[in-house]
């Protein structure tokens, strides 16, 4: 090869990514023409603010001073677009969500992380796993997992009663390790029909200590790649607590393909009976046709998967609402009496009675909708795309403007939490917690605003195909833990100051101190003889 071909080659190569990483800011584009805010930063733009774990001012701004489409700076200059104006949304998150997929440095990230589950896989080869999936989160299976819901939730129950009894009033406990503790086991349990955590001490035993810090880190191709960058004591440490968990994923599925093997009495003596969410999986997936069928490999990769995703979205959105609760002893006392009205604390739960309590339903769903665990999500246009607006917006240069051109490659920032909070939308209250909003009709602005979310007009569990598919195993969980705990204990401010960091998912602090923290004042609830004993 002469050397003008292969310097034609290389420029051309250097022209190319120029052209693609650099062209947003070389050449005018619709995108000028969007309101947004400012930018210090020509190398990090808006989206240190957005990510600042301090931002919640800043995403109030954009939800306050904004009409649903704001234009960002990203990094390097780079064109960005915030939305939560319904019409675009529902362009984004349902009509043309195979345009506006999940960004490849996210999917490789994921891949790398948890192997090709559902959230390291595109397209099609998504489509199938979730269509595979869909049928083991439904009501009828949830129905089935109540019986492992109540056994692990009242295991947390006697645990926090082990540290308050015996005390002459209110305890400080730290309630967020006991909410994180409870939800891996009850994935562990009712998910994946094994036992990470007996909940019987104020400390986790080591296994789940390491799932719970390091189990996000992925894979061991992923783990090699981290070890060969860093060849450090503390990354070897870690790389080892890692793969204790890749190694016991695999352990649990050769376990249940060696009990489903051997037949149900094998299956019945596992933890969760066969009636986890992996048993009924893997069931499925053997009766499937050949071309329906998942790869082993992809069945081990959504273990990780589902531990990561239902741990701490679940356990800090039950911190909130404690939180909540412990700050309005009104609104605690009353969901209290609603719950034993219900349930005697004996009481096996019944399905249809539990999601029939219309104010722990409203609690939840405000909680949700106020402090929803996940801020934001990001979406990367595919091609260049239309996106229509409910209403018109003004422009920079004064003019109206009904449409969009969203040019392929921007990258577009899913406002979940501005989508909740927009009082365009949900009305001038928007910022107060008032669970009895549920109780009344809501105002007409959020039925007609169509929000395309899968949970209760709200973005919390996003919608379409990438929509949270755990949701209603969520859902049963938050309530079941929040009666148990309700039913006896009361909860009161510690009266140290609390701040929730904005991050992948909310989490609180207290003071200076980075460690995820959340403690209470706890005590026990006397309840009042004539109250007696209820309803099953």
């Amino acid at each position: 090869m002469s050397f003008q071909v292969l310097q034609a080659i290389v420029v051309s190569a250097i022209s190319w990514v120029l052209w693609k990483y650099f062209r947003q800011f070389l050449v005018s584009s619709p995108l000028d023409n969007i309101p947004g805010p400012p930018t210090s930063s020509w190398l990090y733009g808006n989206l240190k603010q957005v990510l600042n774990k301090n931002g919640w001012d800043f995403v109030q701004n954009l939800t306050d001073n904004y009409p649903g489409v704001v234009k960002l700076h990203g990094p390097f200059g780079h064109r960005m677009l915030y939305v939560f104006e319904p019409t675009a949304l529902h362009r984004i998150v349902l009509k043309d969500q195979h345009i506006y997929e999940e960004p490849a440095w996210y999917i490789k990230f994921n891949n790398l992380r948890f192997g090709p589950g559902l959230l390291g896989t595109l397209g099609d080869h998504h489509r199938k796993q979730r269509k595979m999936l869909s049928p083991v989160f439904s009501i009828n299976h949830m129905r089935r997992m109540i019986p492992i819901f109540d056994t692990v939730s009242r295991k947390l129950q006697k645990g926090i009663e082990n540290i308050v009894h015996g005390h002459d009033g209110p305890v400080e406990v730290d309630m967020l390790p006991w909410m994180g503790r409870t939800a891996l086991e009850l994935i562990g349990q009712a998910g994946l029909g094994y036992s990470f955590d007996p909940l019987v001490s104020e400390s986790p035993d080591e296994f789940a200590a390491a799932i719970k810090s390091f189990g996000c880190l992925g894979t061991p191709a992923f783990r090699a790649k981290l070890v060969d960058l860093f060849p450090h004591d503390g990354v070897q440490e870690v790389k080892r607590f890692i793969d204790t968990m890749h190694r016991r994923s695999v352990e649990i599925y050769r376990e249940k393909v060696r009990a489903l093997e051997l037949g149900d009495k094998a299956v019945a003596k596992q933890v969760g009976e066969g009636k986890d969410i992996m048993s009924i999986l893997m069931r499925a997936n053997m009766a499937a046709a050949e071309q329906d069928r998942l790869p082993e490999k992809e069945v081990i990769a959504q273990i990780s998967t589902f531990v990561v995703a239902a741990m701490d979205t679940t356990s800090n959105a039950l911190a909130m609402t404690l939180m909540l609760l412990a700050e309005r002893p009104d609104v605690q006392q009353k969901l209290r009496e609603e719950i034993l009205e219900t349930f005697d604390d004996q009481d096996n739960f019944d399905y249809d009675k539990l999601v029939g309590l219309p104010f722990l339903d409203a609690v939840c769903r405000e909680t949700l909708r106020l402090h929803a665990p996940v801020t934001q999500v990001f979406r990367e246009a595919r091609q260049d795309a239309i996106l229509p607006l409910s209403r018109p917006i003004e422009g920079v240069d004064g003019k109206m403007i009904h449409e969009i051109l969203v040019p392929k490659d921007t990258t577009v920032c899913v406002g979940i939490l501005s989508a909740n909070r927009s009082k365009a939308i949900w009305g001038e209250d928007a910022m107060e917690w008032k669970p009895e909003r549920w109780l009344s009709p809501l105002p007409e602005t959020v039925s007609e605003a169509k929000i395309p979310g899968v949970y209760s007009n709200l973005m919390t569990f996003m919608g379409g195909g990438r929509a949270c598919i755990g949701f209603k195993f969520s859902q049963l969980e938050m309530k079941i833990v929040l009666c148990l705990l309700l039913a006896k204990f009361t909860f009161a401010p510690s009266g140290k100051k609390i701040t929730w960091n904005l991050s992948n998912v909310r989490f609180p602090t207290v003071g200076a101190n980075p460690k995820p923290s959340m403690p209470m004042m706890v005590g026990l609830y006397e309840r009042k003889p004539q109250v007696g004993s209820m309803e099953g």
